[in-house]
């Protein structure tokens, strides 16, 4: 019974400090969210030393590959409304229930809804590039690889991935980036107090 009774101890105290690890990783993300600029340049930071450690090694072709194959994807995410115009071209009963991007100046402001939001996107290409850097410390990882085909095929599948993408913002007259709400100035501005665009008089 007390065997049992300290593996309940050590047990709840381990999900304690898993708890508050948890808790601080969440803090931080929370503290360097708003810093949009610094989160990317990291980003670019590690990548660009997980490239001279590829070049450095001569080895790890295929952690490379899936890196950036991964990035591609998370990157098309991004660049994806969450919504899908083209839903409407393949149920046209339910057509006018999809909701639909502004195509028009004139059309309602909304703005561009992303499949994978930009925190997310930063958030998981940091983790797999971190995590692609500690596999580069274990040799059992470095498997050899023809690497002049890896790259041939990954540009290859940028290209018809990008092109493909292109194509549908053409298609649906849609920009995957929000400018913000215009905002119209009334043709008569008001005295200082005054309401904009109403114009005041008195009797």
């Amino acid at each position: 019974m007390d065997s049992l009774g300290g593996i309940d101890k050590s047990g709840s105290a381990a999900g304690k400090s898993f708890s508050r690890i948890g808790m601080y990783i969440q803090h931080i993300l929370d503290r360097v969210t708003p810093f949009v600029a610094i989160r990317w340049i990291t980003n670019l930071v590690l990548l660009v030393i997980f490239s001279v450690r590829i070049l450095y090694v001569q080895g790890f072709y295929i952690i490379a590959y899936g890196l950036g194959i991964f990035l591609l994807n998370q990157f098309i995410l991004f660049l994806t409304p969450k919504q899908d115009p083209s839903l409407r071209d393949m149920d046209e009963d339910d057509g006018d229930h999809v909701p639909r991007l502004p195509t028009r100046s004139t059309d309602e402001y909304r703005p561009f809804m992303r499949r994978l939001p930009e925190f997310k996107f930063w958030y998981t290409t940091f983790k797999a590039i971190v995590i692609s850097l500690a596999l580069t410390c274990f040799s059992i990882f470095d498997i050899p690889v023809f690497w002049p085909v890896l790259v041939i095929y990954f540009f290859t599948l940028f290209f018809l991935t990008m092109r493909q993408r292109l194509a549908h913002m053409i298609q649906y007259r849609y920009v995957p980036f929000s400018y913000g709400k215009t905002k119209y100035a009334g043709k008569n501005e008001g005295p200082p107090g005054g309401a904009p665009g109403i114009k005041i008089s008195s009797y």
